[in-house]
């Protein structure tokens, strides 16, 4: 499955080439993490008058990061081009390939405050990047799916993610229909994929341990739906709320089972956590200057409460990746 962070590391270090070719394609999801911490901490400066200066800095950061894993993989495409082929065909994995694109997207996002020109050129790569990925995966489910009930995890939601952040900045630089047409791609797969996965989590085995961070992302396209829908509308609506607080339903009820997270040993897959508790502060942070003045307080003090989490998070996630990175236990062999 994903590449496996704990339990009994290999004593034989990899060599570079190895290393290259076990290049593990689920890093790109740190970038969407970071690029959410980023937009969220942006977000944090409109609404609580933090320092633009922590935005700022990540969002260099993040668009380093995600250079660097870009031009890795190129690498590994080129010298290695059947590893790169079996992450496209593995059930996981070949859902964390988009991640490239929502990488592009998300950056967009983040970049708008400061190059509008930047951030354009972004949005529109990101976005037709992410419409060719999307018809390889759809592709892949409905053509050439070999896929079992048990291999459907929460990681699936990750391609339908993408087209639902298109709009978020895209309202300014494309034509309503445009933004509509992605918004109503990601928004009809979510339901399917919604269906899928929870007929999976009653009907067939648990989730691996590993993947036990994956069901964050149940939270991501409801809270990214709200942010979207929004900005498609231009005013909250009785819709943008309902897609607001399952979002919020999804976060309590996995804050309920915190004990079995803490219990979950470090997996690259722990980057599952990352985005979508990002999202949900970005999501509150907005529904604070939407919402009427005597509830306004309330989502102001959820989206700091999610800020404050989803740093700590992310920052001991970066760090542990680093450790692990350095000591080649990323590049093992699945």
């Amino acid at each position: 499955m994903l590449n496996e962070v704990n339990p009994a590391p290999s004593t034989e270090n990899p060599t570079s080439g190895q290393k290259l070719a076990n290049f593990p394609v689920p890093l790109f999801a740190s970038v969407m993490g970071l690029s959410g911490l980023t937009i969220a901490w942006y977000k944090g400066h409109e609404v609580l008058n933090l320092p633009s200066e922590i935005s700022d800095g990540l969002r260099y950061l993040t668009t380093l990061i995600w250079l660097l894993l870009f031009v890795i993989y190129l690498f590994k495409g080129i010298r290695f081009p059947q590893q790169v082929k079996a992450d496209s065909m593995h059930p996981v994995k070949m859902n964390f390939l988009t991640a490239i694109s929502i990488g592009l997207l998300l950056l967009s996002v983040a970049w708008k405050p400061a190059s509008i020109a930047v951030s354009q050129s972004l949005w529109m790569v990101g976005a037709i990047l992410h419409l060719g990925f999307t018809f390889f995966v759809v592709d892949r489910w409905i053509f050439k799916s070999q896929f079992k009930l048990a291999q459907i995890t929460p990681a699936w939601f990750i391609p339908v993610v993408g087209n639902i952040i298109v709009p978020v900045v895209g309202v300014n630089y494309a034509p309503s229909d445009v933004n509509w047409f992605f918004f109503s791609i990601g928004f009809l797969f979510w339901i399917v994929l919604l269906t899928l996965v929870l007929h999976r989590m009653f009907f067939a085995d648990p989730l691996p341990t590993k993947l036990n961070p994956t069901l964050f992302v149940l939270i991501a396209p409801p809270a990214v739906g709200f942010i979207s829908y929004t900005k498609l509308v231009g005013e909250l609506v009785p819709f943008g709320q309902i897609l607001y607080f399952f979002a919020m339903f999804w976060t309590l009820f996995l804050a309920l089972k915190v004990r079995v997270f803490l219990n979950t040993p470090f997996f690259l897959s722990a980057w599952g956590y990352s985005f979508p508790l990002a999202a949900f502060s970005i999501a509150s942070l907005e529904m604070s200057g939407l919402a009427n003045i005597e509830t306004a307080l309330y989502y102001r003090i959820i989206g700091s409460v999610m800020l404050i989490i989803s740093t700590l998070i992310i920052t001991y996630l970066t760090v542990r990746t680093l450790r692990e990175i350095i000591n080649g236990s990323v590049f093992q062999p699945d």
